[in-house]
């Protein structure tokens, strides 16, 4: 039988290797420019091998009674690690991806095919466009996981942004981001003071090292309007082979601090990673 083995593809924005991981049978490790992007293993798609993707994941399991199918729209693809959970963890779950690297998009379809039946719909198109143009109250969870090279572009981070994430979402729904940051959390407060113009319920999810600003990390994000489980949360969190904290309440509103909602005129990327923050190898 013959070995897996590498991919590497020139793409829109930049250049995406597909490597095999020899200690998972049909697991691949997607990467642009060196910066690990996803990980998914096709024989059992709800394993999840990034912290950030196992919070994500944690969040996602919570939302709503175990197996209930959700509508889901997903802004960036990668290689589908999380529409593939959901499709497993939750069956019958109607999934849309929109993904601005069509090339990406494609070495994914083509390389890691989706199961038939998954109801993972794909899309080419920007993120932002593509939340626009979505009909109101259409979505139970909305999953932002886009990243321009390591950053998280400037136009997904304004109120008028958040505006259109709380529009496409019904009322009950959850929104969940994948940010970076790292002391003094310049970007990452902004973050949260953006989403409190517009939803009544904020939990941030993250390392202690991170949040101690010991180290630039992942934080997720995630908005609602109605109370979440955070005592689930932080069960399955601290369960983690990476623990994390799951911040809310007071103690988040003493993070935000004086930051202040970020308008379309103000928005910046993300910060960039110090080297050597995401790379691999």
């Amino acid at each position: 039988m013959n070995e897996p083995i590498p991919v590497t593809r020139a793409v829109d924005y930049g250049i995406a290797k597909l490597m095999p991981d020899v200690d998972r049978k049909r697991a691949w490790l997607l990467t642009v420019d060196g910066a690990p992007q996803s990980y998914v293993d096709l024989d059992e798609p709800s394993y999840l091998e990034f912290e950030y993707a196992q919070r994500l994941g944690h969040v996602l399991d919570t939302v709503a009674e175990a197996g209930r199918a959700l509508d889901a729209l997903h802004l960036g693809g990668g290689a589908l690690t999380l529409p593939r959970y959901l499709a497993v963890t939750r069956p019958g779950s109607r999934q849309d991806v929109a993904e601005a690297d069509r090339g990406l998009m494609e070495l994914v379809a083509e390389q890691l095919p989706i199961p038939d039946g998954a109801g993972i719909r794909l899309h080419a198109g920007d993120a932002r466009a593509w939340l626009e143009a979505a009909p109101d109250d259409s979505a139970d969870v909305l999953v932002a996981d886009v990243f321009g090279g390591s950053r998280v572009p400037a136009h997904l981070t304004s109120v008028s942004y958040v505006r259109h994430a709380e529009r496409v979402l019904r009322a009950s729904g959850v929104y969940l981001a994948n940010l970076a940051d790292a002391a003094p959390f310049t970007f990452l407060r902004s973050q949260l003071a953006t989403y409190a113009t517009l939803f009544e319920e904020l939990v941030l999810i993250a390392e202690p090292g991170v949040l101690r600003g010991r180290r630039f990390g992942n934080a997720v994000l995630v908005a609602a309007h109605r109370p979440l489980d955070t005592a689930a949360l932080a069960r399955l969190t601290a369960s983690d082979a990476f623990p994390a904290r799951v911040e809310h309440g007071p103690a988040l509103r003493q993070f935000i601090g004086g930051a202040r909602p970020v308008r379309d005129e103000d928005a910046v990327p993300s910060p960039e990673p110090p080297d050597g923050a995401f790379s691999i190898g």
